[in-house]
């Protein structure tokens, strides 16, 4: 069997962010193919109404599985799966979708000063699939929604080589960091995929050290048990040119053409 034979594993995010993912299921998934899709024409999803961003999401699913036939989708964006994971589970019961939800189960159990930040989109924060998650796993912790409104577009210009303004960096991240009778945040979950590009500026902007907690090889590990090896696969990898990266909005500028070229994606 080659790879060509093989459906493809299709990551879907808001924007880029999803790449972090993606980069994570190649490691995983070496002897397969994927295909990358970005919704940039509705990017960014955290300012949506919540009705329609599912109506949205739900069509846009309806086109790229009759146009792509994966095998498994992994929908690499937190605001998107806590509003519509359910939704596209019940309008496509044939195909299987891994989700991406902020890692409070894996905080609290690593948290030992039992102060966790969640670092996420305004959309994310408000969602009550989150705060169930903090209910069921972590009821023993204080935990700290932080929703930001502009660290998505920020990630996005960061990814593509745009400099930041520490100071704007800094005022994103500061409310996750709080000191609470003489203990202090040790755990920061990145609840957007987005998020864990700049993971190293957040390292040196953050007042203190603290575990920032990226969900993405965990994603890919789920997603690789539910895809089947394939048997005499090359073990460098997927052929040239098979990856492919799907713009929603037609039109990618050329930073972003470049960035998915960097990533092994034709456009």
């Amino acid at each position: 069997m080659t790879t060509s034979s093989a459906k493809p594993i299709l990551v879907f995010d808001s924007g880029i962010g999803g790449l972090t993912v993606l980069r994570e299921a190649r490691v995983m998934m070496p002897e397969r193919h994927f295909t990358y899709v970005a919704d940039d024409a509705g990017f960014p999803y955290g300012g949506w109404e919540e009705g329609a961003l599912k109506v949205r999401i739900v069509a846009l699913f309806e086109r790229l599985l009759a146009e792509h036939d994966p095998e498994i989708c992994v929908i690499a964006c937190n605001t998107a799966f806590t509003l519509v994971g359910a939704d596209l589970r019940a309008a496509f019961p044939q195909m299987r979708f891994v989700g991406t939800v902020p890692a409070i189960k894996p905080a609290a159990e690593r948290t030992r000063s039992g102060l966790v930040s969640v670092l996420a989109t305004p959309g994310t924060v408000k969602r009550a699939y989150t705060r169930d998650l903090i209910q069921s796993f972590a009821s023993q912790c204080h935990v700290r929604l932080v929703g930001s409104e502009n660290l998505a577009r920020m990630a996005e210009a960061y990814i593509r080589g745009e400099a930041l303004s520490d100071d704007d960096v800094r005022a994103e991240i500061a409310q996750c960091f709080l000191e609470q009778e003489g203990r202090k945040t040790d755990i920061v979950v990145l609840a957007c995929t987005h998020y864990p590009f700049m993971a190293n500026l957040f390292r040196r902007l953050a007042p203190w050290p603290v575990d920032w907690l990226d969900p993405a090889e965990a994603i890919a590990r789920q997603a690789r048990r539910l895809v089947p090896p394939l048997d005499g696969i090359a073990s460098e990898g997927t052929a040239a040119g098979e990856d492919i990266a799907v713009f929603t909005s037609g039109n990618p500028d050329f930073a972003t053409r470049r960035l998915m070229q960097g990533f092994g994606l034709r456009v």
